[in-house]
Order: structure tokens, then sequence, then C-alpha cells
């Protein structure tokens, strides 16, 4: 699987490049900038991208603008946030456009290389991988809002390990309940924010989190 990772501190791209060639990921190129990565994601065409938020020579939102700007160029373009806070705006750009492969994952929340790698796997594949606190924040802001006002402690639960990527199965041993009480909440939940129910896992996923992060 072919890698595009983008970040401006050597230490910790240095690591993360031994991380992912460790669990046999080729990283086709690591770059420190915007410039460098718009370039890379342009000419290598990479299966996922793993992308910092603050990139030279803004330090602002260069290296989501870019991996946006390669997203819209080729759409479905699998791309992975790290970043050291949770921009909600960026969130909803990524999840707005309903094709899938993205994630969004907190530096200081990521404990382990299996926890990572799983990640950048889930995302390459079309899945999302979002840390639960960018899932409660995206929540929270909508908390007071009708619709979801309408959803239950548990169904909030579920929907926020559905959104995490998790499969029922998961979700059923995470809360200790079974996966038909899954697929119910589930149902549920998708009546109550009035969207039509699906298989797909990811689309519903997307859905959900568009609805609940606009403006």
């Amino acid at each position: 699987m072919r890698v595009v990772l983008a970040e401006d501190l050597f230490l910790l791209r240095d690591g993360l490049v031994r991380m992912l060639q460790a669990f046999d990921f080729e990283v086709v190129a690591a770059v420190a900038s915007g410039p460098e990565l718009s370039r890379a994601l342009a000419e290598l065409e990479p299966d996922v991208a793993v992308v910092d938020v603050r990139l030279p020579p803004s330090f602002t939102d260069e290296g989501l603008q870019c991996a946006l700007a390669a997203r819209a160029a080729r759409p479905g373009l699998p791309v992975l946030v790290l970043s050291q806070h949770v921009e909600q705006l960026y969130a909803r750009e990524l999840l707005a456009d309903g094709s899938g492969g993205v994630g969004y994952l907190l530096k200081d929340r990521v404990f382990d290389a299996e926890q990572f790698v799983e990640a950048v796997r889930r995302v390459a594949s079309g899945g999302t991988a979002m840390d639960p606190q960018v899932i409660a924040q995206l929540l929270s802001r909508r908390a007071g809002d009708r619709p979801m006002a309408r959803l239950t402690p548990r169904e909030v639960e579920v929907m926020e390990l559905v959104a995490q990527g998790r499969s029922n199965a998961a979700i059923a041993a995470r809360l200790v309940i079974t996966e038909r009480a899954v697929a119910k909440h589930t149902s549920n939940i998708f009546g109550k924010l009035a969207l039509p129910p699906s298989d797909d896992d990811n689309r519903r996923v997307l859905a959900v989190l568009a609805y609940l992060d606009r403006g």
C-alpha cells in the first residue's frame, strides 16, 4: 500500500515513516510542507495520504487545504488527518462529500502502533477512522438542536461508535448488547434524524456526521 505522509516535525515524520514501513506500507513520499504535499499527491497518486493540518509555509490549514484540493481532483482519495486539536470545519469538509476514505486522529490520543496502522488501513480501504473526541465535539455542537434531542443516551452511544467505523458486532461487544439491538438502535437513529436507511456503514456514518455538523 502506497502512502504519502505530510508532517513538518522531523522526529515525528521519521518515526511515522519507520512505523509504516515496519507494517509493510510503502512510503512513496514523506514531506514537510504544503507545496511538497501538493506535488506528491498529484504526481504519485498514493493509496492513502496521512496529513498534518498545519504545515509550512502558512502553519495554518496548509496541509488540509492541499489534501482537500487533491481529493477534489481525485474523488475518494483516502485522507487520514493527524492533528493536535479538533478542527470542526476541517472534519465537516472532509465528511461533506460522502465519498468515504476519511479519518481524523488526535496525535496525543494515538497510543500504539497497531491502533494507528489499523486506522490507516481502514481509511485506505474506503472506511472511516474518527477519534471519539472528534465525534463527541461534532455531536455536542448540535446537541441542543431538536433532532439530536430526540435521541436516547444509548442511541448517542451507538452513533458515536458507528461513526468511529465500528461494525455492529464490535458495537455490540463494546456495549454488551446483541447485534440485533444495535441494528434496532441504528434504525431508530436514522428515523429520528430523517435519514434514509442504508446497509453501507461508511455512507450512513458520513450522512449522519454531515447532517449533525451542517450550519
